[in-house]
């Protein structure tokens, strides 16, 4: 009895021998397999997974958090005593991580609609795992430093929601052909069953996401109010070192309509400009006073503070990346700025025109003012001869005090609690002003400022919700933004909304019934029991050499009653483009 081997002929499969030789250093091709992955290795493909998941959550908060920079590195600052830029890490490795883990993404992807078997390299296993641990440690790292951002995730759905559900309705729908292809080509197994309705449950829950979205620019382009006025806070100080008076000029050109300041009281009573407890992050208090660098500012008199350079730690530390933008005139007037009193400060703004928001921090108990900061901070405000009504400040005490000044609250009250103290006016961190927050308040006539918002995705929102004035890091910036980013119509969006999930729904319907009439035909060509990488020589006669190798295989001839056993050479003639086989 003869036994025979088929003969094998291997196509050059170029792109399976890239994807498996990056992903799993497979070059060869007997190296590589059809068979079911193992459990091992579908479990780093599940880490694999979780990474990837992890670094698009990360890579998308540090997309929007790049609205409050400047406020991440000041708690770093606060935390350390030392002033650097911790973003410029962050993002590269992020960057860098993200782009990785996606490669091998789409490597596995692409091994699972081949048929491949998943067989990841240990050098990859290593780099997958660092990355994971590497972001994990990232995550708990921000949240106990900078806990209160991650609500700007929920605020910038607001403007993304609608073209995150867009993407997300994409990747999902495409999918549905591996998820065909695992659930079609196999036999039914419980776990496949499992597959199948978690992967119906995500794409219904895709199908009806927009129906918990509230998007503020969801509206009818007339409802659209006046474009909110844009408050200087600490003047520009992306242009110019913050609380300075180049600083709040700045601001000024840029077109804002309010300036915005941090006061403090010194110990002989004037009132000065500055947002640090300290005086060592934007003055050279390091060089003049040594000594006292780690002293409270308000403990220093006016003499000694006046003494002191404000704005050649701004062209050294480039807190926003925009020194090398400045002209060496700009350069050279930053670099002689003092700090500035706020006395100048609301000279300024009455000879503009434009009204001044004030953060007062009280000194100490045991500062000589303590008692006197409210006098001493009105005396300025009247000898700057700016009118009452175009100064608000906080905080919002000494309310019997005030006669004629505006002031304002920095928590989030009810309309009753204000009626009863009084207060008319809020300025709010954007994360607790919601829309429907924003819309009772201007319902009660109750004037809502917002900060910070620097990016035009975040002032596109609140003009949508209609707020009045934002206060602003980057007026620059804002300034450029003559209408919101994107704003739609209700009946609009919703046409966009169905549409799409009826698309999505007749593409997976689609793919479905393609996998199974694939399979289908297949099945009753006669050919499922052959193994795909082995192809009889008769189905590809017609291929040229120059893109078939033909492997000369031995046929084993058996005498399987006898137990005698004979080896002859099958040798292959091509002959006018056919084959012909020979014994010798």
């Amino acid at each position: 009895m003869v036994k025979h081997q088929p003969l094998q002929v291997y196509e050059k499969q170029v792109f399976v021998s890239f994807v498996t030789g990056i992903y799993g250093c497979r070059w060869k091709r007997y190296q590589r397999s059809q068979d079911d992955s193992s459990r091992w290795e579908c479990a780093w493909f599940i880490i694999l997974c979780t990474s990837f998941l992890l670094l698009l959550f990360w890579a998308y908060f540090w997309l929007v958090a790049q609205n409050d920079f400047n406020e991440f590195n000041w708690s770093v600052y606060n935390r350390s005593g030392e002033w650097r830029d911790e973003t410029i890490p962050i993002l590269a490795s992020t960057t860098v991580g993200f782009s990785y883990v996606t490669f091998l993404m789409i490597l596995a992807l692409f091994h699972i609609s081949l048929g491949q078997q998943l067989n990841l390299y240990w050098v990859h296993k290593i780099g997958v795992l660092a990355t994971l641990i590497t972001t994990i440690s990232g995550v708990i790292s921000v949240d106990d430093i900078w806990a209160d951002e991650w609500d700007i995730l929920l605020v910038s759905l607001q403007s993304t929601a609608p073209f995150l559900h867009i993407g997300a309705l994409a990747t999902v729908t495409a999918i549905s052909w591996l998820v065909a292809g695992y659930v079609v080509r196999r036999e039914r197994s419980n776990f496949q069953v499992m597959m199948l309705l978690i992967y119906i449950v995500i794409l219904l829950a895709l199908y009806l996401a927009p129906l918990t979205f509230s998007c503020p620019c969801i509206m009818d382009r007339h409802s659209l109010k006046p474009r909110p006025d844009i408050v200087g806070r600490r003047g520009a100080p992306m242009l110019a070192p913050e609380n300075t008076m180049v600083s709040f000029n700045r601001a000024l050109q840029q077109g804002a309509s309010s300036l915005e300041a941090d006061v403090a009281i010194s110990v002989d009573g004037v009132p000065f400009l500055m947002r640090d407890h300290t005086l060592r992050r934007t003055t050279d208090v390091r060089k003049v006073f040594p000594a006292r660098q780690f002293e409270d500012a308000s403990f220093f008199n006016w003499t000694e503070i006046r003494s002191l350079n404000a704005g050649q730690w701004f062209l050294e530390s480039d807190p926003y990346w925009t020194v090398e933008s400045l002209t060496a005139r700009d350069k050279g007037r930053i670099g002689n700025q003092t700090v500035a009193s706020l006395l100048e400060m609301l000279r300024l703004a009455s000879r503009a025109n434009s009204s001044a928001l004030l953060n007062i921090r009280r000194p100490p108990p045991e500062h000589p003012r303590y008692r006197n900061w409210f006098m001493d901070t009105l005396w300025a405000v009247q000898k700057a001869g700016i009118p009452q009504k175009r100064v608000t400040w906080t905080p919002d005490t000494d309310r019997g005090r005030v006669r004629g000044l505006q002031q304002a609250a920095h928590d989030k009250l009810s309309v009753e609690e204000m009626r009863q103290r009084g207060i008319t006016s809020l300025v709010l961190h954007y994360s607790k002003a919601s829309y429907r927050d924003i819309q009772e308040y201007l319902a009660n006539n109750v004037s809502v400022t917002v900060y910070p918002v620097n990016d035009p995705w975040l002032y596109s929102i609140l003009w949508c919700s209609g707020v009045p004035s934002v206060s602003s890091d980057a007026p620059q910036v804002l300034r450029k933004v003559p209408y919101p980013i994107w704003l739609m119509s209700r009946s609009a969006y919703n046409f966009i909304w169905m549409a799409s999930d009826l698309l999505s729904l007749l593409i997976v319907i689609g793919i479905f019934c393609f996998q199974n009439y694939h399979v289908i035909r297949w099945r009753m060509s006669g050919m499922q029991n052959y193994n795909p990488e082995q192809i009889m020589l008769s189905a590809v006669t017609r291929q040229t050499n120059r893109d078939v190798n033909i492997m000369k295989e031995k046929l084993i001839f058996s005498e399987v009653n006898n137990g005698i056993g004979s080896t002859e050479e099958l040798s292959l003639f091509p002959e006018n483009g056919h084959a012909r086989y020979s014994l010798r």
